[in-house]
């Protein structure tokens, strides 16, 4: 297997194949990988292309710079949400739901390498993910409540199932910040690892999982999700 990364840059995602796992990387490094219209729309057609890819098996998600997201781009969604109800479901709310949706029933399994702080949708998007493995600095926060909203893009159903009902009520309501040991103790995430070593061991297990079944891969990711 040729595993030098083929690099594709674009001006949001990145993104590299590594034989049967592919990298895709928000790479909004200086607005600290906010989720904009443009990102949730690179990162859907990535994921239309992938699911059509036989040849890869495995998509690992993680982000540029020190962060892994730090949430929908209010400021870049103001204008829909100052228009009313009807054009924040369409142009904000929506938008977000499709994508996790889209992530947490893909087919193959994702793997979210969070290499800093996950905050709002950022960290919907790591609830939504099969697997997940953390830096040791990775910092998490459920922070709608401070803005005075709610999480949007499917966080009040599928952090619960992550971590149960009472801790995520505490988060949600309360949208303090919390480091990786807390998230894996949680069951947020399930693992911890040395920043520096965050990808390798993240590509390490993705390697790992393209390595088994396909089809058994994507029927046990079926029934549970279905389940």
């Amino acid at each position: 297997m040729n595993t030098k990364p083929l690099q594709e840059e674009t001006s949001l995602l990145r993104r590299e194949n590594h034989g049967a796992v592919e990298l895709l990387t928000l790479n909004r490094a200086d607005k600290l990988n906010a989720l904009n219209g443009e990102l949730l729309d690179a990162l859907m057609r990535a994921l239309d292309e992938l699911e059509l890819n036989s040849a890869v098996r495995v998509v690992v998600i993680t982000g540029a710079g020190r962060a892994f997201s730090a949430g929908a781009d209010i400021a870049g969604f103001r204008p829909h949400l100052q228009a009313g109800p009807r054009q924040a479901v369409v142009h904000f709310m929506r938008p977000g739901q499709q994508l996790t949706r889209r992530i947490e029933s893909f087919a193959k399994p994702i793997i979210a390498a969070v290499n800093g702080l996950a905050f709002g949708g950022g960290c919907e998007l790591v609830e939504s993910a099969h697997i997940a493995l953390a830096a040791d600095s990775a910092t998490f926060s459920k922070a709608e409540i401070n803005i005075g909203i709610i999480p949007t893009f499917g966080g009040t159903q599928r952090l619960p199932r992550n971590v149960g009902r009472k801790a995520a009520i505490e988060l949600i309501l309360t949208g303090r910040s919390f480091d990786a040991i807390e998230a894996v103790r949680l069951g947020l995430v399930n693992r911890v690892v040395p920043r520096a070593k965050l990808l390798e061991e993240t590509l390490a297990l993705a390697n790992l999982l393209a390595s088994k079944p396909p089809l058994a891969l994507a029927s046990a990711l079926g029934a549970i999700h279905r389940g």
